[in-house]
């Protein structure tokens, strides 16, 4: 059996790390051809107390400092320490199914990849209408646009990003490591590195990781503003736009779709319809699919503000992030 290196970059998940370790350990892969690195951004819960319980009693399992505090600085660091053939990347904000490890080794010899991931089950931990709502909009194609591994495969796909995927240790010496300046988008940007050079990443439908979602508006507004806003520091620190895809920009066409028009209309009134059509015609749109989307677990209304905020507060996170790469601009010409 290939011995495979686990790398679980984390920060305050002690809600989740507990049950995300279960789950690797529970998986059918062999302990003695695993190790496990927990690298840890020197959390302030009791996330590294929980972790040394488990170092304690399972010897492959690694507590790593990350005083960095970042994922792709974590990533680096347990790539450089592994000892396995292949590097998964998984997230403590997740669950893994007993064959994980194995259907990915499996795929990845029958299909010759860098890097094989799965699709994500979206889930919530405190059932409600209103975390609910958010789960479905975060698994549907207006909320997530054209992302498979969200909305799901019934046939094994190249793709150009999997999440909590599994690399051939040897892709990181051929393509490159983690960006370091990348706080967000770090596992896209390297994906679409390994892709545009030639390499070959896929995802398979045969097993399905779960994924737990935040689960109110302003956590959701958070992570998703966060998203939106290192899209375009991506862009500006790789000096490329083949990092990202189309679908990452959409939100920030979205919101400049009105906010465009409504700044011209202080000089031409007329232009101002544009701004109330863009709108109209999004609101339109978020009511009929809400509509559809409606059961008894959630609510039309909480479907709606959920499609509202992860679009909004991701558009809005793109729109301050080209205002924060003309003042990196100016101040680099200085």
């Amino acid at each position: 059996m290939i011995k495979i290196s686990v790398i679980i970059p984390c920060l305050n998940e002690e809600k989740y790390i507990m049950a995300c370790l279960e789950s690797i350990l529970e998986a059918e892969y062999s302990h003695e051809r695993m190790e496990i690195f927990v690298v840890d951004g020197m959390s302030e819960d009791d996330t590294r107390k929980i972790v040394k319980e488990y170092q304690d009693k399972y010897k492959f399992i690694h507590l790593i400092d990350n005083f960095k505090r970042i994922p792709p600085v974590a990533m680096n660091m347990g790539i450089k320490k592994a000892k396995g053939e292949f590097i998964v990347r998984l997230d403590a904000h997740a669950l893994y199914p007993a064959n994980y490890f194995s259907e990915l080794i499996k795929w990845h010899q029958e299909l010759n990849a860098q890097n094989v991931g799965t699709a994500i089950a979206t889930e919530v931990k405190n059932k409600n209408k209103k975390s609910l709502a958010i789960k479905e909009v975060l698994s549907h194609g207006f909320g997530v646009g054209n992302s498979d591994f969200r909305t799901g495969i019934k046939e094994i796909k190249e793709v150009d990003t999997v999440p909590f995927g599994c690399y051939k240790k040897e892709a990181f010496e051929t393509y490159g490591y983690y960006d370091e300046r990348l706080v967000r988008n770090q596992d896209i940007e390297l994906n679409k590195r390994i892709v545009n050079a030639g390499g070959k990443i896929y995802l398979i439908p045969d097993v399905q990781c779960t994924y737990y979602a935040r689960e109110n508006f302003t956590e959701l507004a958070k992570n998703q503003y966060q998203n939106g806003f290192w899209n375009i520091l991506t862009a500006y620190y790789t000096k490329t736009l083949n990092s990202l895809s189309v679908r990452h920009f959409i939100p920030l066409l979205f919101v400049l779709s009105f906010i465009v028009p409504l700044c011209i209309s202080l000089i031409f009134p007329q232009v101002l319809w544009l701004s109330f059509f863009s709108l109209v015609s999004y609101l339109s749109l978020v009511i009929i699919i809400s509509i559809k989307l409606k059961n008894n677990s959630n609510s039309i209304v909480y479907l709606m503000l959920s499609f509202l905020t992860l679009h909004l507060s991701y558009g809005l996170g793109s729109f301050v992030g080209i205002f924060s790469v003309m003042n990196k601009y100016i101040k680099g010409k200085k």
